[in-house]
């Protein structure tokens, strides 16, 4: 079943300087269970696709169903889970309190919220840190918390936007291995963006290269990579041939623009 389907989507803002063009004739269909990354040059659209699924964009021409109903319709059923490039958790409430608020205000039971914290924080390796403070967690941790925030809604769909992008090297490759483990247990599709070739490599079974605005899809590429992968798989030749088709999609995506 696809649970995203776009087909001819376009989105021009209108702006003083005029017209900004930043998606253009985007057809793509993701699965359920897929892990779908989104990569390409900054301004090349990735975070407006991601927005247009979740009702922030709207677009101006073409179309788009998430859950085979319209985004908005799927906003309001609560179809997904987003996880922002900051984890944006307030500094005054505890992990748990910040998990549990989107909760508070859906008028969750107490008891379903308590449910839910205490699952989503042993999904992502959290247990015993509910009554912490965001000050008191790494920047790894706290992302690991902003996404057990949008665990806590139970949605099959989690949007990510580029969540490890200011996180260092080491803490990447943990979060991860991490995040793979948990789209594993949870069997929820997931829509990525990145900058990074290898992550996006080593985390997808769909990558989707884009160009310069306005935003198109140059390549699709279905990774035959296994399920199950560590990270020493990036010594092999299959996924150095998978990012080097990333690479060239990239490459050709900046021709096509000039």
């Amino acid at each position: 079943m696809s649970v995203v389907s776009a087909s001819d989507l376009s989105l021009t803002f209108e702006t003083n300087d005029g017209p900004v063009h930043a998606l253009s004739d985007v057809n793509l269909s993701i699965e359920a269970g897929d892990f779908v990354s989104f990569i390409g040059p900054s301004g090349c659209g990735k975070t407006t696709f991601l927005r247009v699924i979740a009702d922030l964009e709207q677009p101006t021409g073409g179309e788009i169903t998430v859950n085979c109903v319209s985004p908005e319709e799927a906003r309001l059923k609560r179809a997904y889970g987003y996880v922002f490039q900051a984890a944006g958790l307030y500094p005054w409430r505890t992990i748990g309190g910040n998990i549990r608020l989107p909760l508070e205000i859906m008028g969750i039971s107490k008891a379903e919220q308590a449910d839910r914290v205490s699952r989503v924080l042993e999904l992502v390796e959290l247990a015993g840190f509910e009554k912490k403070f965001p000050w008191q967690l790494s920047g790894g941790m706290q992302q690991r918390a902003s996404i057990a925030r949008a665990l806590a809604f139970d949605a099959d769909l989690l949007l990510m936007d580029e969540p490890f992008g200011a996180l260092d090297e080491i803490v990447r490759d943990h979060l991860n291995e991490q995040l793979l483990a948990l789209w594993a247990r949870t069997e929820k599709t997931i829509c990525f963006v990145t900058h990074s070739i290898p992550e996006a490599v080593y985390l997808s079974t769909k990558i989707v290269v884009m160009s310069p605005r306005p935003g198109r899809i140059i390549d699709v590429i279905d990774s035959p990579l296994p399920k199950e992968r560590l990270l020493d798989i990036r010594e092999s030749a299959e996924f150095l041939e998978v990012a080097a088709r990333v690479r060239e999609g990239l490459r050709a995506g900046h021709s096509y623009e000039d």
